[in-house]
């Protein structure tokens, strides 16, 4: 149970990372180099993705994206 979580955390604070890098890149003016931390933050999403249950997987990132990654999208 335990890892589980920790691994359903770690997956969806990767997603997090892997969008709002961009953001700030587009919406900030943060130097193009935030953009490779944000592919390996994806990639290391996609990777934690693989290691939940195929059952649960989808769950997993409807979850992530809409209870997580929507809230700390800043609208401008």
């Amino acid at each position: 149970m335990l890892n589980t979580l920790l691994l359903f955390i770690a997956t969806a604070l990767a997603e997090i990372v892997g969008c709002y890098l961009p953001w700030l890149w587009l919406k900030q003016g943060k130097p193009a180099w935030i953009l490779l931390p944000a592919a390996a933050s994806l990639a290391l999403f996609a990777w934690l993705l693989t290691l939940h249950d195929t059952a649960g997987a989808g769950r997993v990132y409807a979850v992530s994206y809409t209870h997580l990654t929507l809230p700390t999208t800043p609208y401008v």
